[in-house]
């Protein structure tokens, strides 16, 4: 049933070589030789831009205590509270770029709006950024662009998304007519108009849940992806419940330092914690029916990021700007890269595609790596970019490389939870895996970490943040 379910993203699993491994504990996926050296990379950009500080609001499950808000509510919280954190004043903001996916028509240029509402000054230009999950992420390296380039000096990058209110609009049948009805001079012209009025005017448009290209949801890709690649029910629902027990350790410990508390307005009420994080039991995830392919597919509710509601920010500059300052960077930002592959059959293989390219680009190996930070939109996602990783045929035939690079240690990856728990507001997602990679890296005393992400449309990035010698966790 798998191999029809799959729309093979590999023509045949066996010829990977893949061993399916059951999922417990931290045990690794690939154990290769990891040695302690601590490798750095030199700066390219001759700024050595770094990641001073970022924030984060509270990730909420989409209609629950954000509801009432506006998207740029949050992103004002998440703006304000990175100048407060970093002690900033706005007048040095020279720029601000803000991603979203799903735009508020009412704040077309929310990185404008959310700036203006969180006291940055009417003289610092802001611009907004949309590359679906990976949005921020395109923020921050636009930001590493412009102040390689020698245009500014300090930039904020980040990211909002707002799932508990999407805009709907009218179907293109009523709006067509509301457009005439506007240009309408006489009675009889708009008499004529409303006379035109079928019961099928009347059907909304939601926002678009599947693939432009392809017509088919994320969901179902993942189940796809996952039946190709031989990752079981099991092996998701393991993973799944692995994140949420990591996350909900990383907050007990006072881990999640980037944080930042929101005091709703109109009330006393204050959101300071994650809400999504729950720990199930194999047998309560075990009873979950499949959510897209059925009665045959793997992937659940459970097993799956959700809507969520969330913003983010982060303070970026030269290491020189930020001793001028009086600033301790969290982490260099040493290396990026962007890839893309077929949209149908290889959605969600982002990762797959980036560690490899990047790793190279950087001249580093797996063991080079302290910590990896990947964006868990599925499970079964996950675990076929591991398996991928640590195959030489997909190497060969889709890398056009001699072997594969492996995939990472488990006990490296994504150690305080992921987006299965924490929470994936889209926009947002990608200064919480730099804050978490530079976080970790104090914690545990690395030297570089790895960031990937998959994305909407076959895409997805790949960067590297370096420890900063000055940098706490706090």
């Amino acid at each position: 049933m798998a191999s029809y379910i799959a729309r093979n993203v590999v023509k045949s699993p066996a010829a990977l070589g893949l061993v399916q491994q059951q999922f417990c504990g931290l045990r690794a996926f690939s154990v290769g030789t990891q040695l302690n050296n601590k490798k750095t990379l030199k700066d390219k950009t001759g700024k050595n831009i770094v990641l001073v500080d970022g924030v984060r609001t509270p990730f909420l499950l989409s209609g629950t205590d954000y509801s009432k808000l506006m998207p740029h509510d949050l992103a004002k919280e998440a703006l304000s509270g990175i100048l407060k954190k970093t002690g900033v004043p706005k007048e040095i903001i020279d720029y601000v770029i803000y991603g979203t996916v799903i735009q508020e028509v009412r704040t077309s240029n929310i990185a404008r709006e959310a700036a203006l509402a969180a006291g940055y000054s009417d003289k610092t230009p802001a611009h907004t950024v949309t590359m679906a999950c990976i949005s921020s992420n395109q923020a921050m390296t636009t930001a590493i662009g412009l102040i390689a380039s020698g245009v500014y000096e300090v930039i904020v990058a980040g990211g909002v998304e707002f799932m508990s209110d999407i805009p709907i609009r009218h179907n293109r049948k009523m709006r067509s007519l509301m457009l005439k009805a506007n240009k309408a001079k006489t009675l009889q012209q708009r008499l004529g108009l409303l006379a035109s009025i079928r019961p099928n005017f009347f059907i909304p448009e939601l926002p678009g849940v599947s693939e432009f290209s392809s017509g088919e949801t994320m969901g179902h890709s993942a189940d796809r992806l996952a039946a190709a690649f031989g990752a079981s029910r099991k092996e998701q629902d393991d993973y799944a419940l692995r994140s949420h027990t990591l996350a909900q350790q990383a907050f007990q410990k006072g881990h999640f330092t980037d944080l930042y508390p929101v005091k709703l307005p109109g009330s006393d009420k204050v959101i300071d914690k994650d809400n999504g994080i729950r720990v199930s039991s194999p047998d309560q995830l075990g009873k979950l029916k499949p959510a897209f392919i059925k009665p045959h597919g793997t992937v659940t509710a459970a097993n799956a990021s959700f809507l969520t509601d969330g913003a983010s920010a982060a303070l970026i500059t030269t290491e020189e700007k930020a001793k001028a300052l009086g600033l301790k960077p969290k982490a260099y930002l040493r290396d990026f890269i962007y890839v893309s592959q077929d949209p149908i059959d290889q959605l969600l293989l982002g990762p797959a595609y980036a560690t490899p390219t990047l790793l190279d680009k950087a001249g580093l190996q797996l063991k080079d790596i302290d910590v990896w930070e990947f964006h868990e939109a599925f499970a079964g996602q996950i675990l076929a970019n591991f398996k991928a990783l640590d195959s030489d045929w997909f190497a060969q035939k889709y890398m056009n490389k001699k072997g594969k690079v492996g995939s990472p240690d488990i006990s490296k990856f994504n150690a305080w939870g992921g987006s299965l728990s924490i929470g994936h507001p889209f926009a947002a997602t990608g200064i919480r895996l730099a804050m978490h990679t530079a976080n970790r890296l104090v914690k545990e005393n690395g030297q570089l970490g790895l960031i990937a992400a998959c994305a909407a449309g076959g895409q997805g990035v790949g960067m590297i943040l370096e420890r900063h010698p000055d940098a706490t966790a706090n």
